[in-house]
């Protein structure tokens, strides 16, 4: 029995899933699971990636212990975030982090040569303080040393390949992520690169599409782990992979990939870099096919994370939500404001917005709840229908993938709130994209196609039916939209 391994990393935690496919159903099994975690390092938020290199292996080690020797390896990760190889190949400095501060002001910068209008005619990315193009003028800022000493970059799903396999390749569906991509041509824009200052010396290596075998693994990991594989590049950008696991029904599916961010979007053949899309902060990204994955970046359970974090764990995610849905309290935050990218308290950061709103002062920590969760509802259901109008689709259901799929107070209030049905799951979204492209490359499935059509046999799929006279559970709370 042939299997595949996904190696699905997120801003909180990661984990090691073993496929295969039993009588035209696609199984899994989870082999291993580690914690992940932005720290402070030599005055930046960076990941642990020393940590990350060595549970990436362990899990793979764990895998074989648990009587699995996988035939295909991938990785996804979150993207924008990327490290430095010197010329022989090592990684120079660390690994920053998104959330950290060293792109303040970098936008404003870019401004100055290039409008953000042209940028994002260009690139068609919407503008966000931490895309790679920011971040790399950042580090030229503060390591001008490294136009001589950096010799590549590779983004960090690409660089911990590249620890497996010892091989290089960017990968498509990432590299869109981070604003120096032309979105025509799906190659990297020379014109962006030399308004931000960003040295031409860093993009050699070259950049390949979903599904691309990258190599074996080298001698020394297949010594550790036990085995030997092949390392399939896959979507690499965890929301390109999570969409491929949308098993949607018709053409008017509104694709949610809700997890540490929360990405509402569609499926398009070509990018929308109109003003239009520009105004309503829409994003054109990379999918597996050639496909553009045009969607809108909301804040996602990060809110409830950092919330859950605060509190001391105190209550689980579910008695959270079920928090949220007994609070009487009549206001929402705007979840797709960056003000809650990375607060010192996100409790307070809540309580400010609202503050600021002019609603009334959250009495406890279910109206906060409540706030967030409808907050991102609401914001879900806006973004549907600015969506429509940029795209002229009509959407007919809201398909949500990933852990925030989890959420049933969520998934309800989105529900009623956009007066679509809903359909929640597969929990495991982004883990199963990764699979889809190695099962696609190996021969399992003809196409995604093939492999979304055996997701509703293989897993649970919960739907939410919007209430007949739309949203009044309290008689407080109304004319959301």
């Amino acid at each position: 029995m042939k299997t595949y391994l996904a190696i699905d990393i997120g801003a909180s935690s990661g984990r090691h899933i073993v496929a295969w496919l039993e009588k035209g159903k696609i199984e899994t099994r989870e082999v291993y699971r580690f914690p992940n975690d932005a720290i402070m390092k030599n005055g930046h938020l960076c990941w642990d990636i020393e940590a990350l290199e060595t549970h990436v292996v362990l899990g793979l080690k764990a895998a074989k212990e648990q009587g699995w020797q996988p035939a295909c390896i991938g990785i996804d990760t979150w993207g924008v975030d990327f490290v430095f190889l010197d010329k022989e190949g090592k990684r120079l400095g660390d690994a920053v982090a998104y959330r950290d501060s060293r792109t303040d002001g970098m936008d404003a910068e870019l401004e100055k040569v290039m409008p953000f209008r042209c940028h994002f005619g260009l690139c068609g990315i919407a503008k966000q303080p931490f895309n790679t193009v920011y971040q790399m003028m950042a580090v030229v800022k503060e390591h001008p040393e490294y136009a001589v000493e950096a010799a590549d970059f590779l983004m960090m799903p690409e660089y911990l390949s590249y620890i497996l396999t010892g091989k290089k390749a960017h990968e498509w569906t990432n590299c869109t992520t981070g604003a120096l991509c032309n979105a025509e041509s799906g190659t990297w824009s020379e014109t962006i690169r030399a308004a931000a200052g960003i040295p031409d010396s860093w993009f050699g290596t070259p950049m390949v599409k979903p599904g691309t075998v990258l190599g074996a693994l080298t001698e020394r990991i297949a010594a550790k782990i036990g085995y030997q594989s092949v390392v399939i590049l896959p979507a690499t950008h965890d929301t390109g992979s999570a969409y491929m696991a949308v098993p949607a029904r018709d053409d008017g599916a509104a694709f949610l990939s809700s997890g540490t961010w929360s990405l509402l979007g569609t499926e398009l053949p070509a990018p929308i870099t109109g003003e239009d899309a520009l105004n309503a902060g829409f994003t054109n990204e990379g999918g597996f096919g050639g496909t553009i994955r045009f969607l809108k970046n909301i804040m996602g359970m990060w809110m409830l994370q950092r919330i859950h974090k605060e509190i001391g764990k105190a209550h689980t995610f579910a008695e959270m939500a079920e928090m949220a849905r007994n609070s009487f309290y009549p206001a929402y935050i705007d979840a797709a404001d960056n003000r809650f990218l990375a607060p010192e308290s996100m409790l307070e950061e809540v309580k400010a917005a609202l503050r600021d709103a002019g609603a009334p002062a959250p009495a406890c920590l279910a109206d906060i709840l409540r706030a967030v969760t409808m907050g991102l509802a609401v914001c879900y259901a806006k973004s549907i229908r600015e969506m429509s109008a940029i795209t002229g689709k009509t959407f007919t259901s809201v398909n949500i993938v990933g852990g925030g799929s989890a959420n049933i107070v969520l998934n309800q209030m989105t529900a009623d709130i956009t007066g679509l049905p809903v359909y929640a799951g597969p929990t495991e979204g982004t883990a199963l994209g990764n699979l889809a492209a190695q099962m696609i490359a190996d021969g399992a499935f003809a196409d995604l196609a093939a492999f979304r059509a055996a997701l509703p046999g293989s897993f649970e799929i919960k739907e939410y039916m919007p209430k007949s006279k739309g949203y009044t559970e309290r008689n407080d709370q109304h004319d959301f939209l």
